[in-house]
């Protein structure tokens, strides 16, 4: 027989939506356990540059740790509802389903928490953080929502991806009206690159509840094998270009090596085995936290 295509699941509609659930929904919905891959890169970027502790340092790690997250995938998960309701990885850490009463909160929260931090930093800082922040903005939205739907874009969706990570780096840059040295420009291109690589492996083991719900990625399109095969040929582009960063700091590009043998196990994964890959990135969460220490040690020593 056939298998049997996934069906969504159900969702609670007689309990009643408290305040206290209603918070869950919208920490889980911001996925906690990411809240540092955006405010790592503002603080690195601007302490790397010569920025102080002041405040707008503080203001800006703050933004991106949690409002800029809850816009990010809030958004998302308010758009992708439909897929999130046949993809058995969602629910937890790794993204709520949102009770569909809880869609225009999430919107509204995530508007009224981005607004003020945001101004200010813009009201303080470098008048070049106009354009960057507001090309960051847009590519959280724009990556979901109707009408634009870049994640529904082969290969734009990577570069969305990407830009939503790399650019707290560039606002940090802007805000201090500072130009990247070559070794700058090395840095932040291996982590666009390293990125985009991750994106595409992490839209593979989502391929079949996308596909159910008529939702295209880099890996609908492209299929399981090849995208994996792209991711892999990120992660070796973004080593080869850490390596160019500094004497000390190039001592990073190692850090490509155990992305690199962790994708490398699904190099022969087809659509119909797609879903495996999630072992993969159930590795690559706790590998960023690894390497990002390893990292860290290496920028602390620059410094």
């Amino acid at each position: 027989m056939p298998a049997q295509e996934p069906r969504p699941r159900e969702t609670p509609r007689s309990a009643p939506l408290t305040v206290r659930r209603a918070l869950r929904h919208l920490l889980m919905t911001s996925r906690p356990l990411s809240w540092i891959n955006t405010a790592y890169p503002f603080g690195a970027a601007w302490l790397l540059s010569g920025g102080g502790l002041d405040v707008r340092f503080w203001v800006g790690c703050l933004f991106f740790l949690v409002p800029y997250n809850l816009a990010m995938y809030g958004i998302n998960d308010v758009f992708d509802y439909e897929s999130d309701l046949r993809n058995p990885r969602k629910g937890g850490v790794e993204g709520d389903v949102l009770d569909r009463r809880m869609h225009r909160t999430v919107l509204w929260a995530s508007a009224l928490t981005c607004v003020p931090p945001a101004a200010f930093l813009l009201a303080t800082s470098h008048v070049a953080l106009l354009p960057v922040l507001g090309l960051s903005l847009f590519a959280v939205v724009a990556y979901s929502v109707r009408g634009l739907r870049f994640k529904e874009v082969p290969v734009l969706d990577a570069v969305t991806s990407s830009t939503h990570f790399s650019s707290p780096a560039w606002c940090a840059l802007a805000a201090l009206g500072i130009w990247p040295s070559a070794a700058g420009w090395c840095a932040l291109a291996a982590f666009f690159v390293w990125g985009m690589a991750s994106q595409a492996f992490g839209a593979v083991q989502d391929i079949g509840p996308d596909r159910e719900a008529g939702l295209a990625s880099v890996a609908t399109v492209l299929g399981a094998r090849t995208t994996v095969r792209l991711s892999l040929c990120g992660h070796a582009a973004a080593g080869i270009l850490a390596a160019f960063t500094g004497p000390l700091t190039g001592w990073a590009a190692l850090g490509a090596i155990p992305y690199l043998v962790s994708v490398a196990r699904f190099a022969r994964i087809t659509d119909a085995t797609a879903a495996r890959s999630h072992r993969g990135w159930t590795t690559f969460l706790w590998l960023n936290y690894a390497v990002g220490f390893a990292v860290t040690m290496l920028l602390i020593a620059q410094i």
